[in-house]
């Protein structure tokens, strides 16, 4: 059966094409060839928008990418920077050259 609306012409008062209803196939009985048009104009739309949601990866892929090498470079910047073990070594070596002069003093 058609759903109310789905098949009228333009309605004169307002010049607006009707809208298609949402169907559940699995509820309603569907013909096989109801099926098989539904699938060919899923697949093209799917196909329609393919590149540009291609488009959209790339550029999200591309951005994640670029994040990930920031952190990356800015990690090992920032260790390489990092001078306070070797301060605390330095400290160390004061410290026992102090007890040995205090050992081997009066």
């Amino acid at each position: 059966m058609a759903a109310s609306g789905a098949g009228e012409p333009l309605d004169a008062k307002n010049e607006k094409a009707p809208f298609a209803q949402r169907i559940n196939p699995t509820r309603e009985k569907l013909t096989p060839a109801q099926l098989h048009f539904m699938r060919q104009v899923q697949l093209a739309q799917w196909q329609k928008t393919l590149p540009q949601r291609r488009t959209r990866n790339i550029v999200t892929g591309l951005g994640i990418g670029a994040l990930v090498l920031a952190i990356y470079g800015y990690t090992f910047y920032s260790v390489s920077q990092e001078r306070f073990l070797d301060e605390l070594e330095d400290e160390a070596k004061a410290a026992r050259a102090r007890a040995r002069a205090r050992a081997s003093g009066p």
